[in-house]
């Protein structure tokens, strides 16, 4: 199994970018979907995108389609977000999550979802 840590998140005003990096440990990497959740206060977890262990197929909520990318480096057992034009309500606790399946099928749901990364505060302040 992997284990994986999580990086880069902190404070930003709206409108602006961060950039969340996940790297993995153990296990074999390409042999892994990779998924970012995020959970705010008093909300529940929530899916926020996923990619395909080659990293030709990616998925994102609708919440935000258009204004997140997701990348991984198979060779360096990373996995990427870029968040562009981000908005208070992107404020969360975001998690790296690792599914061991390399299909095409991209799981949306935190419990199909093997291994997770202790995970990076992301404040988004108006």
């Amino acid at each position: 199994q992997v284990q994986l840590v999580e990086s880069g998140g902190g404070l930003v005003q709206a409108g602006g970018s961060l950039r969340l990096s996940c790297t993995a440990s153990g296990g074999t990497f390409r042999s892994y979907t990779m998924g970012w959740f995020r959970q705010a206060p008093g909300k529940l977890r929530e899916f926020v995108a996923a990619i395909s262990w080659s990293g030709g197929v990616t998925y994102f909520a609708d919440s935000v389609k258009g204004r997140f990318t997701m990348s991984r480096d198979n060779a360096k057992k990373t996995v990427t977000l870029r968040m562009n034009s981000l908005k208070p309500e992107d404020t969360a606790v975001y998690y790296c999550a690792a599914k061991y399946y390399s299909g095409s099928r991209l799981p949306q749901l935190g419990s199909e979802y093997n291994n997770w990364g202790q995970g990076t505060q992301v404040t988004v302040s108006s």
